[in-house]
């Protein structure tokens, strides 16, 4: 795995060591030693399916809030999206500023969100699939969001959203004081 510093400071895009032959292709999306060469020692709990059936649906910007922040690994097996995180963490050199990258079935790239972010994503395929690997639990309690359209952020969105949830809409805006 090649692990690619991005402007945020511990969030990863992650480029796979792929292997193809005769019989297809073989790649490792995780190991326990490669990971602590950037510091992460936690343990994955939680994994996720994420299936979309439409291209422009958009989910985000979701995170947990303390004591149940998590850690996040995100890979694209089916399809193609726009993936964000926004670094929230207040005293940060880049509280609010948001990273974006494309991961696809193709370039098998991930993104390694650490705790202190939210993650969203806008698909730009119809039939697109995430599988999402976590550090914690969900839990709804501790559940929050923000607008995936607050100028604060603003953020570069490479389409239109057509499919979002009610809840994604009516997230607060950012509150700078």
């Amino acid at each position: 795995m090649n692990f690619i510093d991005t402007e945020l400071q511990g969030l990863y895009l992650i480029e796979l060591n792929i292997l193809k032959d005769d019989r297809g292709l073989f790649a490792r999306t995780y190991c326990k030693n490669e990971f602590a060469s950037i510091g992460f020692a936690k343990e994955f709990v939680q994994m996720n399916h994420s299936i979309n059936n439409k291209r422009g649906t958009l989910r985000g910007m979701h995170f947990q809030l303390p004591p149940v922040q998590e850690t996040k690994l995100i890979r694209c097996v089916v399809g193609k999206v726009f993936d964000v995180a926004i670094d929230l963490r207040k005293g940060s050199e880049t509280y609010l500023k948001w990273f974006g990258a494309e991961l696809s079935k193709d370039n098998m790239k991930m993104i390694f969100i650490p705790e202190g972010f939210a993650h969203g994503f806008i698909t730009l395929e119809d039939n697109t699939e995430l599988i999402y690997c976590h550090t914690e639990f969900y839990n709804p309690a501790f559940e929050s969001g923000i607008r995936h359209d607050d100028s604060t952020i603003n953020i570069q969105w490479p389409i239109e959203a057509v499919i979002i949830s009610e809840k994604d809409k009516n997230y607060s805006l950012i509150k700078l004081n």
